[in-house]
């Protein structure tokens, strides 16, 4: 039975009630996975934060430097994902995500396996970070098409979304505080522990799964890689809801990841932000993040889907300004940087549900593997290219000089917004299959 016959009755064009499927909290296996991916969301946030900072503090790098590590670490999803995602749509997924957690665990294991032998330098710590960028990649375009084959019922796709994304907000609200809490008592390259721990709890959590996922459907003719990475291409780029959100997500990943890069070199250089700091700030403003995913089920079902969409994704490009505006004393400053990430998080918060859903309603099972991986493509390449641009700007004309620039070139994002369709969208588009039809006439899937 395909997703498409799964469905109960078509959309109204109003946003959809509760659904009247068995709840998630009674599927345990969704369960077993969603613990995992948050204990390996958390472990991916102290990383996220040790890596530069094992680079600036024990290796002195340049602000070029560190936007090359953050390159690094994003990049990869530029030259592979969309040839993982064609192999993710031939193979099953759980295996995949399995390889690549547990390359991810000893690769991280080893920075402070390194850092003790005084083996660990510069060069090093930059190729692991692009390896476990590639591990990275073909986990990310694997988790989100498998999650359908333990979430059978379409119309609980907003609630998985909801849980992942609470689960997402959850490590952006702890992570940033235990990473400077750890990085400030065990040095940046030992923290790394932490995250090779939550791999490895996130590999248990996938053998423990016992539903069995579907083999992939036979392909109705030979299988050609050109031809499938460009049926991928085609299902995203001719949709207009899917192209809409995957160009403007490109849009507000390359202004997060610059703002956050900058941010980072801004209060490290120029204020003499200690790590425990920077952490509190990142995790106090995450806060943000998590209200975001808890309300967004609740939102969504009152307002308008497209108006939902509008409102959060304007909050994340409007988000970057307080941080430029800030000033005074620096209890002050300290607060409108929470205020701003705060913001920019709230919004990512519930935009991340509205997303998710609308690609997963967008997309026939068969393709999940290829839609997913343009899409992180795009947003992984706007990430990389925003860690690249943040270490080059700032290197020419200082952190807080490349930080109003990023945060004129976020706001100006939303006149695409306001233009999108999917800011016009009522509730979710039709059945996978009719989408892709609409999306293959150039007409609008709604």
């Amino acid at each position: 039975m395909t997703t498409a016959q799964t469905r109960t009755k078509e959309p109204t064009g109003e946003p959809a009630g509760e659904p009247t499927g068995e709840s998630l909290w009674r599927n345990a296996d969704f369960l077993r996975f969603w613990l995992g991916e948050t204990l390996s969301l958390l472990g991916t946030q102290v990383t996220n934060l040790a890596l530069p900072l094992t680079a600036i503090v024990a290796f002195e790098a340049t602000d070029e430097q560190v936007g090359v590590l953050r390159f690094l670490q994003l990049v990869p999803y530029l030259g592979l994902a969309l040839v993982f995602g064609v192999w993710v749509d031939r193979a099953r997924r759980r295996r995949i995500m399995l390889g690549a957690n547990l390359v991810r665990m000893v690769l991280l294991a080893l920075v402070p396996v390194l850092y003790w032998t005084d083996a660990l330098g510069l060069g090093a710590l930059l190729v692991i970070a692009c390896a476990v960028g590639v591990a990275s990649v073909l986990f990310d375009v694997s988790w989100m098409s498998y999650v359908p084959s333990l979430v059978r019922d379409p119309e609980r796709y907003v609630e998985a979304g909801a849980k992942m994304g609470m689960s997402s907000s959850a490590a952006d609200v702890a992570g940033p505080g235990l990473a400077g809490v750890l990085v400030g008592a065990l040095t940046a390259p030992v923290a790394l522990i932490v995250d090779a721990f939550s791999y490895l709890v996130s590999v248990i959590s996938l053998l423990l799964i016992r539903t069995p996922e579907p083999p992939p459907e036979p392909p109705a003719a030979p299988r050609h890689l050109p031809t499938e990475l460009r049926d991928g291409l085609r299902l995203v780029l001719r949709n207009p809801v899917l192209r809409s959100l995957a160009l403007i997500g490109f849009c507000c990943n390359f202004s997060m990841i610059t703002v956050w890069t900058m941010f980072l070199l801004y209060g490290t250089r120029d204020l003499n932000l200690d790590s425990t700091t920077l952490g509190g700030i990142f995790a106090t403003a995450s806060v943000g993040g998590l209200i975001g995913a808890a309300i967004s089920r609740r939102v969504i079902r009152r307002f308008r889907l497209g108006r939902v969409y509008l409102v959060a994704q304007s909050a994340l490009l409007v988000g970057p300004t307080l941080i430029v505006l800030a000033t005074g004393p620096r209890p002050v400053m300290v607060g409108m940087f929470v205020l701003s990430f705060f913001t920019t998080y709230l919004g990512l918060g519930v935009a991340g549900v509205v997303i998710v859903s609308l690609r997963q309603a967008s997309t026939p099972r068969s393709m999940m593997g290829r839609m997913t991986a343009v899409f992180r493509t795009l947003l992984f390449g706007g990430g990389a290219l925003g860690g690249l641009s943040a270490g080059l700007l700032s290197g020419r004309i200082g952190a807080h000089g490349a930080l109003t620039v990023a945060a004129i070139g976020s706001a100006t994002v939303l006149i695409a917004l306001a233009l999108s369709p999917v800011s016009r969208l009522r509730g979710l588009p039709p059945a996978p299959e009719e989408a892709v039809t609409a999306a293959t006439a150039g007409r609008p899937a709604s």
